[in-house]
């Protein structure tokens, strides 16, 4: 029987990886190029004559980043399963409540934070959608996460990730967590020398001495047989194979066949699913910008210190004139004392820098408007969410680019959790509990065979602008005056928190008022009863009786 190792040739994967980190070379610069950008650390790359001169850093760039990027977090996705027949409406609807709570357990929020930030500043983001099994209490559950980009690497010869030969996914880890996670491998490893500095954070000082790489080598195979690909995922560390899974599952790590990640660019380049960031298409001007500001500052630092020319058939001694206590200083001619000021720079210098700064922010989209910051005393919601709307192209343009890749994204994770949904899961929808299991995830085709449920899957934004939230409330408010909804339905159409324990509350006192109408309907029942005593038609019968006896 052969071994793993005979298996897998384990120096044409390093080969391979080897193949990709040259590539990737240059790429990795412009990442850390960017980040430096981003944080304003960029004058070290620029050579000064004297170190000493100002170096001042106007954060145009990292203000409109983060602008944007605010706008982003103001769009988070949120996957919403709908069926494509009525019929599975219900397993739709549970399926939601399943991605959701997987969205909230592995913390997609946070991994969408770090998304926006690596789009807007590295020029594209990278999702991974797959299965984690220490998820739901150990249960395991499908998940959407991020890959920092400086730690995975594609196929550089192909624009379609699809179509590449492998996907490389590494990480450096200490030999004590081999020696943990593989015990019986820990032995074998060495020292690979493929730390790369772009995983590390480039602040802190870390000895690499006792690391090894751990490098996820996915692959991508297919079989002309069945005219199918399949996915093949290997670990590999120090030499030595770690993991493959085409031992525990040779159909395929997953039974979608494609790799589990989704990348997104912000400026896409040409040849490569790669793309370019906000820092790259503005980086000259905030150079320029910091470069005029130096010249700015350095001019009135220069303006403050001004210089005393004396000449030596003047009289004056140097040191005498310099002490400034002195009020009676000797000399032969005072012809040869002259102050030598600085000249001040034009003022078209100043009006040139801040038209540069604002052309930053207006061609990327991060003007005033954008900012909330309304000119001209503008105060109602519908106005301010109007100006926001038309002066948020770009922010809008990132934002269905994100959307569309989340889309992609959360169509591997339904694949992903039908195919690992083993155990009976337990998930809360908005009125009651329900199952998720397996076999709820597949349908029954007119020839008797199972295929796996189709459903078509939108994305909505969770979270709103509260401007333009503003005033979609005030349109149901204003519906409501007028008459056109009641107030059940102006309730249900309006946006704002709390609103579920709101409607909770409503249906909780209408069905306490629906009771106590019942009983004192049940109570006037009980009196007008014609044969309980002292009705109508008993004292009808006493008066007959009473009349008969007289």
């Amino acid at each position: 029987m052969q071994t793993i190792q005979e298996n897998i040739n384990v120096q044409a994967i390093y080969g391979l990886f080897e193949e990709y980190r040259n590539a990737y070379g240059r790429e990795w610069e412009r990442l850390e190029r960017c980040e430096r950008m981003y944080r304003g650390d960029h004058w070290h790359d620029v050579p000064e004559a004297d170190p000493n001169e100002p170096r001042p850093v106007t954060p145009i760039i990292q203000s409109t980043i983060e602008n944007i990027r605010a706008d982003l977090m103001d769009q988070c996705p949120e996957a919403i399963i709908t069926a494509d027949s009525p019929e599975y409406g219900e397993i739709a609807e549970l399926l939601t409540g399943a991605i959701r709570e997987n969205h909230i357990r592995a913390g997609y929020a946070g991994e969408y934070a770090k998304l926006a930030h690596d789009l807007l500043v590295g020029g594209y983001m990278v999702q991974e959608a797959g299965f984690d099994k220490r998820l739901n209490c150990g249960m395991g559950g499908a998940f959407i996460r991020e890959v920092d980009p400086r730690s995975i690497m594609f196929d550089p010869l192909c624009p379609d990730i699809g179509d590449g030969r492998a996907v490389f996914k590494f990480a450096p880890y200490p030999r004590a967590w081999f020696r943990q996670h593989y015990p019986d491998k820990e032995r074998e490893m060495e020292a690979d020398g493929l730390l790369l500095k772009p995983v590390r954070d480039s602040l802190l000082t870390v000895s690499d001495d006792d690391s090894i790489m751990l490098i996820e080598c996915w692959l991508r195979e297919y079989d002309p047989d069945t005219d199918r690909y399949s996915v093949r995922m290997l670990k590999l560390a120090g030499g030595v194979l770690l993991e493959d899974s085409a031992i525990q599952r040779p159909e395929g790590y997953y039974a979608h066949g494609e790799y589990p990640f989704v990348v997104t660019a912000l400026y896409p380049r040409r040849g490569s699913c790669l793309g370019l960031g906000l820092v790259d298409m503005f980086e000259n001007q905030q150079l320029y910008s910091d470069k005029l500001d130096q010249i700015v500052l350095k001019n009135a630092l220069m303006a403050s210190h001004n210089k005393l020319l004396v000449t030596g058939a003047s009289g004056f001694d140097i040191d005498d004139l310099r002490d400034w206590s002195k009020e009676v200083h000797r000399g032969e001619n005072l012809n040869g004392v002259t102050w030598f000021s600085t000249a001040p720079l034009p003022g078209y210098i100043l009006d040139y820098i801040r038209s540069m700064r604002n052309g930053i922010k207006e061609e990327s989209g991060a003007n005033d408007f954008s900012r909330g910051m309304a000119a001209g005393g503008v105060t109602a919601a519908s106005a301010i969410a109007a100006l926001q709307e038309m002066s948020s192209k770009r922010s809008r343009m990132a934002v269905r680019a994100i959307h569309d890749a989340f889309e992609q994204a959360v169509r591997l994770e339904i694949e992903v959790e039908r195919e690992y949904c083993i155990f009976p899961r337990k998930v809360r929808l908005k009125n009651r509990t329900d199952t998720l299991i397996a076999n709820k995830l597949m349908k029954k085709t007119a020839l008797g065979n199972d295929i796996p449920l189709e459903f078509t899957v939108s994305v909505k934004v969770q979270r709103e602008n509260r401007f333009s939230v503003a005033a979609h409330n005030e349109l149901m408010l204003s519906m409501l005056k007028c008459g056109m909804i009641t107030a059940d339905v102006a309730l249900e159409m309006m946006v704002f928190d709390g609103k579920e324990q709101v409607q909770e509350l409503m249906a909780k006192k209408l069905k306490e008022a629906e009771s106590k109408a019942e009983g004192e309907r049940q109570k006037e029942g009980e009196q007008d009863d014609p044969r309980e005593e002292g009705g109508p038609i008993e004292k009808e019968l006493a008066a007959k009786n009473g009349q008969s006896a007289a």
